[in-house]
């Protein structure tokens, strides 16, 4: 059940779908993190590259695209390895569908605790109280 929230910037002259970005995200999310894709929620935030800086200098006068993606889940639910191999699939994706990247480009995996977090009004550690209740009446 993750949020992912995906700020990027690209060039104008090299458009890119919505629904792309919303899919890589996804697909990335399901196979490299085990989240399943329909309770994946994900928004997109274009930024113009004149409104996004690096080191002082706007995208547009670099040539640059760049992203950042912020996706929650629930914490302890993957490993490093795990983590670490999504953030480097992400930014080999983004790289290509947003074009030539700023290596100032970023993932955040925001580990969040069970009873903080949820969907459909139940926090993840109920909807594991409750699977753990059920298995235990088999």
């Amino acid at each position: 059940m993750p949020f992912a929230h995906l700020r990027y910037s690209a060039d104008p002259e090299r458009p890119v779908a919505p629904h792309e970005l919303a899919d890589c995200v996804t697909t990335l999310t399901a196979a490299l993190l085990g989240k399943q894709p329909e309770v994946t929620a994900v928004h997109l935030e274009p930024v113009p590259p004149a409104q996004w800086f690096i080191g002082r200098r706007a995208l547009d006068a670099q040539a640059r695209a760049s992203y950042q993606l912020r996706i929650s889940v629930t914490e302890g639910t993957n490993t490093k390895d795990e983590k670490a191999r999504y953030v480097a699939a992400v930014h080999e994706a983004m790289q290509g569908l947003l074009g030539p990247l700023h290596p100032a480009s970023y993932v955040l995996v925001d580990e969040v605790r069970g009873d903080a977090y949820g969907y459909g009004g139940l926090t993840q550690e109920r909807r594991y109280v409750e699977a753990q209740l059920t298995a235990a009446a088999r």
